[in-house]
C-alpha cells in the first residue's frame, strides 16, 4: 500500500476514533443527566414552563361598633402600554381616538397623550405607564377605549391589579385603625388594630399552577386551585363613629386655636373599658394636622397635676389624712433641697383644707401633705402606687405602648426630692391611656378594667371569637376612698374656685382634674419652657358612663397653656355633644299616683263646689288654682292680687252672689 493511502487511512481511523469517543462521551453524559442529575434538570425545565402562583385572599374588613366600615380592601388597577406589540396600522388608526378618550377621562390635553404614546413607540417602550390607581369602573372604561379594546396583543394594553386598603371615613382614627405591611423578606410592620389583629384579618393564601405560554403570559393548567385561598375574618371594633367624629374635630379645633404641636383624646366606656373614640393629631411642617402617631398609646410623659389624684388616693387609703386636713401653702412657695415648688397663684392660698388644695390644684398644698406623712417612709407611698398598678403596662394588643415610670426608693436614681416631685406628677411618666385607666377605675367604683378596642371577630355573620370585659383589679382602693376622690373631682368643676369651674354646665354633670405640666424645664432657660395641658375625668357624675382624657402638647404660650383653658374645653365639648345626642327615657310606672295631701285638698274642693251654687264659699287657705276654678264654675269673674294661697276675699263667705259678679282675691 502506498504511503499516501496509508496516511489517509490513519487519519480516517483517527477521525472515526475521535467521533466514537465523542459519541461515547455524549452517551455517558446523557446517562449521567438521566440517572444522576435528571431530577434537577427536569425540575429546572418545569420551573421555566410551569410555576406555582400565590393567590392572595381577601383581607377581612374592620368595622365600627354600629357596623360602619373603618377599613376595607378594594381592587386598584394600573394601566400600561406595550408600544412594540401593536402593529403600525392599528397604532396610527387608533392613537387619536385613544388620546381623546384618555383626555376626557383624566383631564390632560389629547395632544399630551398622543405625544407620550408616540414617544413610547419610538423608544420601543414595552411598559409605558398610562394611568395609576384606577377603580374598577375606571378600569373597565379604559379597557374599552379605542386600541386598548383590541386586547393585550393587538392593542398593547397591560393591566396590573392589586388590592389596597381604604378607610371609608377618611383620616379620622387612621392611626388607630393602622395597617399591616410585609416586605420582600417576609417581615411584617404592624400598626394599630390592623397590625394587632392581622392574624385574623389576613386570611390564608391559596396556590395555583400556571403554565408559561408566551411573552411573560401564564395560563392556569386547570380550572381548580391546588389550595383554595381562605378570606380573612372581619373585626368588629368598639369605636363609635359618632363619638370618634366629635372627638376628632373638637381636638382639631383646639390644636389650631392654640397652635399646639400635637395632642390626643380618648373616650372610654366606664363599666366595660370599651374605647369609643381615640384621636391622635400631630402637626406637619406646613402646619396641618393629621394622624401622625398614636400618642394616646405610645407617648409616655410626666402627667403633672392629674397625678395628684393618685397621690391623694394613696394618702386616703393609708388613712394618714382626710379631706378636711388643713395645710399651709406658705405664700405659694416651698423648698426641698434647694428645689422650689410653686403655686400658679402668686402669694399662694394661705391655710386651706386638703379638699380645696386639690380643687385649686395647689402644688405646695399637695406636696407638703405627702411630704409630711411619707417623708420618713417614702417606700410606703411608692408601694401604694405599685399596688394601684401604675408601674405596669396595660399589655394592649396595639404595638408600641409606652413604658410607665413610677420612681421607687430601691431605684438607683431615687433622690431626696423624688417623693415630693412625685406628689404633683413630676419624675413620673405615664401614657394618656394609662392615666385614663386609673381615672376610669375611680369612676367605676374602684374596679380597674383593661381598655378594649375589639368586640369580636366574625366570619360573615358567625362569631369566631368574642372579646369580653377584662378586669385588671377588681378593687384598687376602698369604696370610702373612691367616694372621697369622686367628690374632689366633682368639686374641681362645680366649686366656684375650682380650676375647672369655667367648664361647669347646669345641664349635665362632669368631674375631672386639670393638669399643666412643664416640659423641657431641665435647661433652666424659660424661653425654651414648654407645657403639656391635660384634662381627665368622667361624666355624668351620678352614674358615670364615659371617662375621657385630653392631652395637648406645646400650645403657644402667648395664646394660653393652662389645662383648664386648652384641654378642658375639648372635654366639655365631647361630653356635651354625647349628652345631647343620647336620648334620655324616663319611664313612668303608673299614672295613678295618689298623694294624701292632694287627695284631701281635692275632696275639700269637691265638697265646696257641690254645696255652693249661689252662696260665696270660704276660700281662705285654698290654693289659688282651686279657688279660681271654683268661682269660675259658679259663673263669677275673678281678679287676683299677690301670689300663694287665698288670704282675703272681697265677698264674705255665706253671702249670695250673682252671675258675672267680680270677686277679688288677695293672696299671700
Amino acid at each position: 500500500m502506498p504511503v499516501t493511502e496509508k496516511n489517509i487511512l490513519n487519519r480516517l481511523y483517527f477521525v472515526a476514533g475521535c467521533m466514537f469517543i465523542f459519541a461515547l462521551a455524549v452517551v455517558v453524559k446523557l446517562l449521567n443527566i438521566q440517572l444522576v442529575d435528571g431530577d434537577k434538570y427536569r425540575q429546572l425545565a418545569q420551573e421555566q414552563t410551569v410555576k406555582k402562583f400565590t393567590i392572595s385572599p381577601n383581607r377581612g374588613n374592620v368595622y365600627a361598633d354600629d357596623g360602619s366600615l373603618l377599613a376595607t380592601s378594594v381592587p386598584k388597577y394600573d394601566i400600561r402600554f406595550d408600544a412594540v406589540t401593536v402593529s403600525g396600522t392599528n397604532f396610527e388608526k387608533h392613537i387619536k381616538p385613544l388620546a381623546d378618550s384618555l383626555s376626557i377621562m383624566f383631564g390632560k390635553p389629547s395632544s399630551y397623550y398622543q405625544n407620550t404614546l408616540r414617544r413610547a413607540r419610538e423608544n420601543k417602550n414595552r411598559y409605558h405607564l398610562v394611568a395609576r390607581n384606577l377603580g374598577y369602573s375606571q378600569y373597565i372604561a379604559v379597557k374599552n377605549m379605542p386600541l386598548f379594546n383590541l386586547g393585550p396583543f393587538k392593542g398593547g394594553i397591560i393591566v396590573e391589579q392589586r388590592t389596597v386598603r381604604e378607610h371609608p371615613i377618611g383620616k379620622i382614627a387612621e392611626r388607630t385603625v393602622g395597617y399591616e405591611r410585609r416586605d420582600d423578606q417576609g417581615y411584617y410592620t404592624r400598626v394599630g388594630l390592623e397590625g394587632a389583629y392581622g392574624e385574623f384579618l389576613r386570611g390564608i393564601e391559596g396556590k395555583r399552577l400556571k403554565q408559561k405560554i408566551a411573552k411573560g403570559q401564564w395560563k392556569p393548567i386547570s380550572d381548580n386551585n391546588e389550595v383554595e385561598p381562605k378570606d380573612g375574618f372581619d373585626v368588629i371594633t368598639t369605636i363609635n363613629v359618632n363619638i370618634q367624629d366629635i372627638a376628632h374635630h373638637a381636638l382639631l379645633e383646639q390644636l389650631q386655636k392654640y397652635k399646639a404641636d400635637h395632642g390626643c383624646v380618648v373616650v372610654m366606656e366606664t363599666k366595660t373599658g370599651q374605647i369609643k373614640a381615640i384621636a391622635n393629631l400631630g402637626r406637619n411642617k406646613l402646619g396641618n394636622y393629621y394622624e401622625r402617631l398614636n400618642y394616646a398609646v405610645g407617648e409616655s410623659h410626666e402627667p403633672g397635676s392629674t397625678f395628684k389624684l393618685m397621690a391623694l388616693a394613696a394618702a386616703f387609703e393609708d388613712r394618714v389624712v382626710d379631706t378636711s386636713y388643713v395645710v399651709d401653702t406658705e405664700k405659694g412657695i416651698v423648698s426641698y433641697y434647694g428645689k422650689k415648688v410653686r403655686d400658679s397663684k402668686h402669694g399662694g392660698y394661705g391655710k386651706i383644707s386638703l379638699s380645696k388644695a386639690f380643687e385649686v390644684s395647689s402644688n405646695t398644698g399637695i406636696v407638703k401633705t405627702i411630704d409630711r406623712f411619707y417623708n420618713q417612709d417614702p417606700e410606703k407611698f411608692a408601694n401604694r402606687m405599685y399596688n394601684f398598678g401604675l408601674n405596669n403596662k396595660l399589655d394592649l394588643p396595639i404595638k408600641g405602648e409606652g413604658v410607665p415610670k413610677v420612681p421607687h426608693p430601691n431605684d438607683k436614681d431615687w433622690s431626696g426630692i423624688s417623693l415630693q416631685w412625685m406628689a404633683y406628677g413630676y419624675g413620673v411618666s405615664l401614657t394618656p391611656l394609662q392615666t385614663l385607666t386609673f381615672y376610669n377605675a375611680i369612676a367605676n367604683g374602684g374596679e380597674m378594667v383593661k381598655p378594649r378596642f375589639i368586640k369580636e371577630v366574625r366570619e360573615w355573620n358567625r362569631p369566631e371569637r368574642t372579646f369580653e370585659k377584662e378586669v385588671i383589679n377588681p378593687s384598687i382602693c376602698s369604696k370610702e376612698t373612691v367616694a372621697k376622690l369622686k367628690r374632689l373631682l366633682q368639686n374641681v368643676v362645680e366649686k366656684e374656685h375650682g380650676t375647672g369651674h369655667d367648664l361647669y354646665s347646669p345641664s349635665f354633670s362632669m368631674a375631672g382634674k386639670t393638669g399643666t405640666a412643664q416640659k423641657d424645664y431641665g435647661s433652666g432657660d424659660k424661653s425654651k419652657l414648654k407645657y403639656i395641658s391635660t384634662f381627665s375625668g368622667f361624666f355624668p357624675v351620678e352614674d358615670p358612663k364615659y371617662s375621657c382624657i385630653v392631652v395637648i402638647h406645646e400650645p403657644d404660650k402667648s395664646v394660653g397653656y393652662y389645662g383648664a383653658d386648652v384641654a378642658g374645653p375639648v372635654f366639655k365639648r365631647i361630653a356635651q355633644k354625647i349628652y345631647t345626642d343620647t336620648p334620655i327615657f324616663d319611664e313612668v310606672e303608673t299614672l295613678e299616683v295618689k298623694t294624701a295631701a292632694v287627695e284631701k285638698s281635692f275632696e275639700k274642693y269637691y265638697d265646696t263646689a257641690n254645696k255652693h251654687k249661689t252662696i260665696m264659699p270660704n276660700l281662705k287657705g285654698m290654693p289659688v288654682m282651686d279657688a279660681v276654678s271654683l268661682l269660675e264654675n259658679m259663673g263669677l269673674k275673678v281678679k287676683i292680687s299677690g301670689s300663694g294661697k287665698v288670704n282675703k276675699q272681697s265677698v264674705e263667705a255665706g253671702k249670695k252672689v250673682k252671675e258675672n259678679q267680680t270677686i277679688v282675691l288677695e293672696l299671700s
